[in-house]
């Protein structure tokens, strides 16, 4: 085919035209972070279209085929004029014509030879086309939502990616994981980020990412699904921001956006719930022979455990952006810096919190942060066949914290610091992109980019390296409370001892060539990331003093420790049953992650109106362990793509779309930081004579162990149950052999209709399947070590016995989980569930495109999230501190008991979802906003101790039963202790399995806020003062309670459970002044 020749002298017509789009769909992929041009020209065979850039100037020109069709493909984001030229002369111009990012604009000129008949006019040469834009894409065929910087300003919404990604259908909150939205009832952790095509998805757990200033968005595109074969490395959804990009013309601004602390509603008090069992002024109520002691004689029932009206805060975001050409028509750069403070106070600690302690010397919280951003990027249009685009951007926040002591009585606080800390994160992001037209047919593609994190925070202030870590479990105590509090301010098990850091780089290459009515992609894309992860506890060591019901009572029997009894010179103290337990926590690991892949796709115009779209992805990923050795390899991940667009009626206002396709995902960094580096995570046992004033224990006598349990780490007494002796694991005993990839299939058909200029609605459904995970597992087998498995199936593993050295094979199955275990009765422990996450939903949306002075759009999603498992996250463990972190390393799948009554409603399903949003346009002064986010509630929890005591059993109420579930020792019934009282205590009544999700729910979320913007004409409309009214109604509600019935201990109440947690934020006035010029 003849090569494109450029015209950049090409005149620009003096007639304002309005966008006319009115023929079939045509073959379209590309990149994420360009857009296309395509559409017919019937009767023009032989004649040309030039796409000119108004903003850059860029001109691209392509020969009309022999069927009057016509594409251009990796086209910059920006407005276009589209010309349609015959023997050199114009003949139908389009203007205003907008290219977003990964979408097609049809742009055709029907009847551009003859004789106009569908509303255009003929002014001499030139034919004007006025027909209306169909807002229908029927050249794609996946699901997404894009949000250009202009519509940003004038809906109401928060300042940050995931307020925006809010918008979209099948998006919610996962309200364990600050920050970080759920896609298709996906976990966190399964999102990919992007910025001007690069990842930039946090590399050591996959749950946060990168940012940049607010206003140097261009467009933000949100991908819920049915993604081609150039894209993967997700199972959620996929949020790929553009940045602005420079123009022609010099422009510049700065803005201010301020939230006085005064428009702030206050924030909820946080309440103990009312579980009847501690009523205020009241004893325990002893229907279950509940003991009160001096922990649970704070009668807590409906009073307030954390007061919220001192949570008060301000923020005040200024910045300045300028773009322009550097060398007109050829180079250009587009700036912004911000610079965000946030400034404020909170109550930290609970109004139960004892005298004196560090919780209450440290309850009142003074704080300062700063977020400074920038972003850069540089457009240099070599030549109008070769682009090349450089872009920086930087992240950092700095924070620091007072810490007071707060007396909830008084309701006042010191001013001596006894506590706080300071930070400093500091994000860089590099990338280069280049394109090339080489010919009409053949584009290639180039990026390559790189990320450097770091992270600098302070030791807490007031720290002590000399002084230990002490935790005090036991109650009553052996000795009076006040000599356990030691000298230590800080209660981390994980302060730096090296500043940890993050690395990235990535580079990827594609080709599209145009072969009749195929374009043919294909593609290579490698991305490595590294982690340096060095911690200890505080102090090095840590000191947690415990007790059991008496001195013969074996600790911790599955795991090797004895009883107190079993010290050599067990002290005061051991026969009625205390120790204390010798922490070690430390980490030193550098892992890595190399994936690459390469995809092929043919997007094949089957006929005018009919789309179809073939793909294969296949996916490699290699993750390294602590000091640089293979623990995982998988290869030939093969993930099809098969997708298309049925262009109904033929002129782009009736869409059916469907697609299928498989999505793989690579286990986070952070796995291998205790599955596969050289972790300490271990104890030892003692008993103790007296209290030094630091906190330590004196007169230590070791309480003996059993060697034959497999939790005792070689050569010492010290006991890891998953074998962190403080040596990296030889990478074959980490991994099963036959371990298969984290995929999920989906299946998405839907349609879209332009039902007229002013009203456009669709609907969709979507079925997510997830069919394999990695998780660890663990088991007797193992020598309680535990592996990255295939939770639910046959595994191979590779074990070594601690005692002889010797490495064996075995393979463990959902049938066979645990051999050789079994419980209180002797019988064989529950079988393992096959893995199940399954989400269905069915998507309807109505909009009305800007006209009439207004743009709106309604979605609403019914949806079902079922299963067994989150995925590589676990929400439902959250009491308030946030969910699982140990990405990949849940404690689902460790122990068959744990599995037992989990399938349900999962997490993040949210039945119902409505989402609204839109403005009005009074004048071109006077601008309104209205934006409505609704969810019904996230399901909730009951659990509880197992029923049964079973050895190796994890302590805690952490399982699918609800009520007091005795002592767990039904085997002991009608024997008695030497002092007469039953060795069996019996289960409530009403103990029974609960199930996943079968309480009920929380409430309904629902946001609305409200702008009112004014834009001065005797400003030129340079200056915009808007206001923003976030949350309007003021509406907090609970986003999910305590589950947990009992605590720690069998058959005692928790007084936290059903508390409400993770309120919605209060209701805020946001304050926008800006100046362009």
């Amino acid at each position: 085919m003849k090569h494109r020749t450029i015209h950049r002298g090409l005149k620009r017509t003096a007639l304002a035209l309005a966008l006319g789009v009115c023929v079939a769909g045509t073959v379209q992929a590309q990149s994420n972070i360009t857009g296309s041009i395509f559409g017919q020209a019937p009767g023009m065979s032989g004649a040309t279209v030039v796409v000119e850039n108004v903003d850059s100037g860029l001109t691209r020109t392509i020969p009309v085929d022999a069927d009057g069709r016509y594409r251009l493909t990796s086209l910059p984001n920006g407005r276009y004029k589209v010309t349609l030229q015959k023997d050199g002369q114009p003949v139908a111009v389009r203007e205003n014509v907008t290219v977003s990012i990964a979408s097609g604009t049809d742009v055709s000129f029907n009847n551009a030879s003859g004789t106009p008949n569908d509303g255009t006019t003929t002014l001499g040469a030139v034919t004007v086309v006025g027909a209306s834009v169909p807002t229908i894409d029927v050249s794609q065929t996946d699901t997404r939502s894009v949000f250009t910087a202009e519509e940003l300003q004038k809906i109401s919404i928060g300042r940050t990616i995931t307020d925006v990604a809010m918008l979209a259908p099948s998006v919610v909150a996962s309200n364990s994981y600050s920050g970080v939205p759920s896609f298709g009832g996906s976990a966190a952790s399964e999102n990919a980020y992007f910025i001007n095509g690069y990842n930039v998805t946090n590399p050591l757990t996959n749950i946060s990412f990168s940012t940049l200033p607010f206003d140097a968005i261009g467009e933000q595109q949100v991908l819920t699904g049915g993604y081609g074969a150039e894209f993967g490395r997700s199972t959620g959804g996929v949020i790929n921001v553009v940045t602005k990009r420079g123009t022609n013309e010099w422009k510049g601004g700065v803005y201010a956006v301020w939230t006085p602390e005064g428009s702030r509603a206050a924030v909820r008090d946080t309440m103990f719930p009312d579980t009847g069992y501690f009523p205020v002024g009241a004893p325990v109520v002893d229907g279950q022979t509940v003991t009160p002691n001096n922990q649970l004689t704070l009668w807590t029932d409906g009073t307030v455990q954390f007061i919220g009206d001192h949570n008060l805060s301000w923020s005040l975001t200024s910045g300045a952006w300028v773009s322009g050409p550097l060398v007109k028509d050829r180079l250009f750069v587009y700036a912004d810096y911000e610079t965000t403070t946030t400034e404020g106070t909170s109550v930290l600690s609970s109004r139960t919190a004892t005298a004196g302690s560090a919780a209450q010397k440290t309850g009142w919280n003074e704080y300062k942060n700063k977020y400074p951003r920038w972003a850069v990027k540089f457009d240099w249009n070599i030549t109008d066949n070769h682009l090349l685009e450089l872009t920086g951007v930087s992240d950092e926040s700095k924070t620091l914290s007072k810490r007071y002591a707060y007396d909830y009585v008084t309701d006042t606080h010191g001013n001596v610091q006894n506590g706080g800390a300071t930070g400093h994160d500091d994000a860089k992001l590099y990338v280069a992109k280049y394109t090339g037209y080489l010919t009409d047919a053949l584009t290639l593609s180039a990026m390559y980019g790189k990320q450097d994190i770091s992270h600098n925070d302070s030791l807490p202030f007031g720290y002590n390296p000399d002084c230990p870590r002490i935790v005090r479990t036991s109650t009553p105590t052996a000795i009076p409370v006040a000599a356990f509090n030691g000298c230590q301010v800080s209660n981390s098990t994980a302060l730096p001892t090296r500043q940890p850091e993050e690395h990235t780089k990535g580079w990827r290459l594609d080709v599209a060539y145009q072969l009749g009515d195929h374009e043919i992609r294909l593609g290579y894309d490698r991305f490595d990331a590294e982690a340096s992860i060095h911690t200890r506890i505080a102090g090095g060591i840590g000191w947690t003093y415990n007790k059991v019901s008496n001195g013969n009572t074996a600790i911790d029997s599955s795991n090797g420790a004895l009883n107190p009894n079993s010290a050599p010179a067990p002290g005061p103290y051991a026969a009625a049953g205390y120790y204390v337990q010798k922490v070690y926590n430390v980490r030193d690991a550098d892992p890595g992650l190399e994936q690459s892949a390469q995809y092929i796709e043919d997007r094949w115009q089957v006929t005018d109106r009919f789309l179809l779209s073939l793909g294969l992805r296949n996916e490699q990923f290699t993750n390294f362990d602590g000091i640089g050795r293979p623990y995982i390899s998988q290869r030939h991940q093969l993930a099809p793509r098969v997708g298309f667009s049925w262009d109904m009626r033929g002129d782009s206002t009736f869409k059916l779309f469907g697609n299928a396709g498989r999505y793989h995902l690579a286990t986070p960094n952070n796995a291998a930081v205790r599955g596969a580096a050289a972790s300490l995570n271990a104890s030892e046992y003692f008993t103790y004579t007296g209290v030094n004033p630091d906190g330590s224990p004196t007169g230590l006598s070791p309480i003996a162990v059993n060697r034959n349990t497999g939790s005792i780490c070689p050569g010492t007494n010290l006991v890891s149950s998953n074998q962190e002796c403080g040596v990296a694991p030889d990478p074959i005993l980490t991994t099963a052999r036959n371990l298969k990839s984290h995929f999920q299939d989906e299946y998405i058909i839907g349609f879209e209709h332009a039902y007229s200029e002013t009203f456009n609605w669709g609907m969709k459904a979507t079925y997510r399947d997830l069919k394999h995970a990695i998780d660890d597992v663990c088991g007797k087998v193992l020598f309680n070590k535990c592996v990255n498995a295939n939770p639910g199936e046959s595994n191979t593993v590779v074990v070594r016995n601690p005692q002889t050295g010797e490495y064996s094979t075995v393979t463990i199955t959902p049938d066979n989980w645990s051999p050789g275990q079994v419980d209180v009765f002797g019988r064989p422990l529950p079988t393992i569930p096959k893995l199940k996450r399954r989400y269905y939903a069915i998507d309807l949306f109505t909009e009305h495109p800007f006209g009439d002075k207004w743009y709106g759009k309604f979605e609403y999603t019914f949806s079902r999230n079922w299963g067994n498992t989150e995925g590589q996250l676990a929400s439902e463990l959250d009491t308030g501190a946030g969910g699982q972190s140990d990405v990949g390393r849940t404690q689902d799948w460790d122990l068959p008991q744990l599995m037992v009554g989990s399938n349900g409603v999962l997490p993040n399903h949210r039945k119902h979802q409505i989402k609204a949003y839109g403005y009005y346009q009074w004048n071109e002064e006077w601008r309104t906003g209205l934006t409505f986010i609704g969810a019904s509630g996230r399901p909730r929890n009951c659990t509880s101790h197992y029923p049964t005591a079973d050895a190796g059993l994890y302590s805690g109420a952490a399982y699918w039963y609800c009520g007091f579930a005795g002592n767990g020792r039904p085997d002991l019934a009608g024997q008695t202790n030497p002092d007469g009282s039953p060795r069996y205590v019996a289960p409530a009544s009403d103990y029974a399995i609960s199930p996943r999700g079968s309480h009920g729910i929380a409430p309904w979320t629902l946001q609305f806020n409200a702008n009112v913007a004014y834009v001065p004409k005797w400003a030129d409309g340079k200056l915009q003062l808007q206001m923003d009214v976030i949350n309007l109604f003021n509406r907090q509600v609970a986003g999910f309670y305590n589950p947990r019935f009992e605590t720690a201990t069998r058959n005692r109440p928790n007084p936290l459970y059903g508390q409400e947690l993770n309120y919605s934020a209060p209701r805020y006035v946001r304050f926008t002044a800006r100046y362009d010029f």
